[in-house]
Order: structure tokens, then sequence, then C-alpha cells
């Protein structure tokens, strides 16, 4: 597992009409507080401040078509030749990042074809590339290179 220590910087929150919401530099707005969504914007921060991406490599929370259904990733990195880099699947803090998180991840993924599989939980990641046809776990997350 790669343990993640999160910049200074916080995610930008604020309460409004009762509800606690915290700002997407991604989309560009404000979204309610829920665990999942959490730990998307932190390690959207992550991403950019410690690891270098550009904000603008970065989507979130497209759809996709995977067979017969309908799907939403959550993070998808792009290196500069547009193509998916990192593909990440974000669960809440209490979720355990089981095999069946990286199976769900593998399915998005006969569609996007990243070169790097993530599945976060915000307190630790598990990092797979494909080298040769077979799995490699990485020990760190990469840093944005100008490849």
């Amino acid at each position: 597992m790669i343990r993640i220590f999160f910049p200074a910087e916080k995610p930008k929150l604020k309460t409004e009409g009762g509800v606690e919401k915290i700002f997407c530099p991604i989309r560009k707005k404000w979204l309610k507080v829920i665990p999942e969504e959490w730990v998307r914007q932190n390690i959207i921060l992550y991403l950019h401040l410690v690891l270098g991406y550009p904000l603008a490599l970065i989507a979130v929370e497209k759809g996709i078509q995977v067979g017969e259904l309908k799907k939403r990733f959550d993070v998808v990195v792009y290196n500069r030749d547009h193509q998916p880099y990192l593909l990440i699947e974000c669960k809440e803090m209490k979720v355990p990042l089981s095999e069946d998180v990286l199976e769900q991840v593998l399915a998005y993924n006969t569609v996007l074809r990243a070169a790097i599989i993530v599945v976060t939980n915000g307190l630790h990641c598990a990092a797979v590339k494909s080298e040769n046809g077979k799995p490699v776990w990485l020990s760190e997350l990469p840093l944005m290179t100008d490849e």
C-alpha cells in the first residue's frame, strides 16, 4: 500500500443553507460534502500540489459506457498527449481497498486504457501498471513528467 501525505493546503469548504460544501477546482463548483467527495477532492489536491499534475489534465466524474452499462469514473489524469495516464477510483475512508474495488476500476479501464490504475480510500492507495502483460504494483504514485 502507498501511504498518502496530503499537502498543507486543504479543499475549500463552506456552509450554505445548513449544508457543508466542498469546492471542486476541476468542475469549478461547490458540492455537498459526502465521504467519497472528501476523498476525491483531497486526492485532486494531492495530484496537483504534491505530484505536479496540472488541473487542466484532470477529469472528474465523467460518464463512460462499460459494455451495456453507463458508469462514471472518479478521476482520470491525462498525459501531455491527452491519453488516459492515471485512472483513480475513490472510496470513502472506512472502505477497505479490496479486490472488489480493484475489479470495478479494471472494468472501467477496459474502456479508458489508462497506463496506471489507482484505488484510494484517502488514507492509502494501491497502484498497478502492466508491464509485458503482467501486473506491477507501484510503491509510490508517479510525479508529473514532461514525457
